[in-house]
């Protein structure tokens, strides 16, 4: 997790990338919404592969603990 760090004044204390002004949550959408790290890698050219795994790596940590409402479909 040393990839990710949260900072009162970088974003507001959102978890980013490095320092970086790129946030986890925006990575995560970018994700989400079907762009591959190959993408997200040329619009954000700073950024390394290994960043991209830390995001979600760092997700799969904040969810472990939570119990979340899923609905039957």
């Amino acid at each position: 997790m040393e990839r990710i760090t949260i900072d009162p004044a970088v974003m507001s204390g959102k978890p980013c990338i490095r320092g970086l002004r790129v946030t986890v949550a925006n990575i995560l959408r970018q994700l989400a919404n079907h762009r591959t790290t190959a993408e997200i890698l040329t619009a954000y050219p700073y950024l390394e592969p290994g960043d991209i795994d830390a995001c979600l790596a760092y997700a799969a940590l904040r969810v472990e603990d939570e119990e979340l409402a899923v609905s039957a479909a």
